[in-house]
């Protein structure tokens, strides 16, 4: 399959399902791709992974195990993979947390958090998806600005791969409507006033009248961890 060709499928196919049902885009990825479908999931974006399984039972699942997760992330990543028909893939950095230390010095996330994706999070999402040729991710338009045009389909130029976005068009209101018909198993961090979740020393509960993003990379003009390019 050639860069032309992934390239054409993925703009025909944007147009086709722009305003496709997010089950009906999984499927049309599934029918397409086969074994070589993944989905990326943060485990704060389990109504994806439940999507996912229904539309595709056994696809496999990929989550980036940083070694900075809150414990709470942990358990709901080894409950889906319990309960929901996936095959969950945890893939970790090439350093643990004490070697990438004693390398680069303790709190990098602080120093340089864009180094520190990279190592934990960007060059782990690489390893894992080189087997496939297109992927699924659970980024939604109203999240942020930066993913304000992102498309339901679209060609991921670095990777030679296809990017689907089946929420792409979701708003939060989708998102808590569907967990609730459907009973899906949530991160508990939800519950506690957390909007969007990522490693444990770079996330924050938002501000009254701030973003659903604004909680990570507090501080700092950081707003994307790099996986998304």
């Amino acid at each position: 399959m050639t860069d032309d060709w992934k390239r054409a499928l993925a703009e025909r196919a944007n147009t086709e399902l722009e305003f496709a049902p997010a089950e009906q885009i999984i499927r049309w990825a599934r029918d397409v791709f086969g074994a070589g479908l993944v989905v990326a999931s943060s485990m704060g974006d389990t109504h994806l992974v439940h999507l996912a399984a229904a539309a595709a039972p056994g696809i496999d699942v990929v989550f980036l195990d940083t070694g900075y997760h809150f414990p709470e992330t942990i358990g709901t990543r080894d409950a889906i993979a319990e309960i929901y028909p996936v095959n969950l893939l945890s893939v970790q950095p090439l350093q643990t947390v004490a070697e990438q230390d004693a390398e680069h010095g303790r709190g990098l996330y602080e120093r340089d958090p864009d180094r520190c994706c990279a190592l934990r999070k960007v060059e782990p999402l690489e390893r894992a998806l080189a087997p496939y040729t297109a992927w699924i991710n659970g980024m939604r338009r109203e999240e942020a600005p930066t993913r304000a045009d992102i498309p339901v389909v679209g060609f991921d130029a670095e990777r030679d791969m296809v990017k689907i976005s089946p929420l792409a068009a979701w708003t939060e209101q989708d998102v808590t409507d569907y967990i609730a018909d459907h009973g899906v198993l949530t991160n508990p961090l939800f519950a506690e006033g957390y909007t969007s979740i990522g490693c444990a020393p770079c996330t924050r509960k938002p501000l009254p009248g701030e973003d659903a993003r604004a909680g990570r990379w507090a501080g700092t003009t950081k707003t994307e961890c790099g996986l998304h390019r």
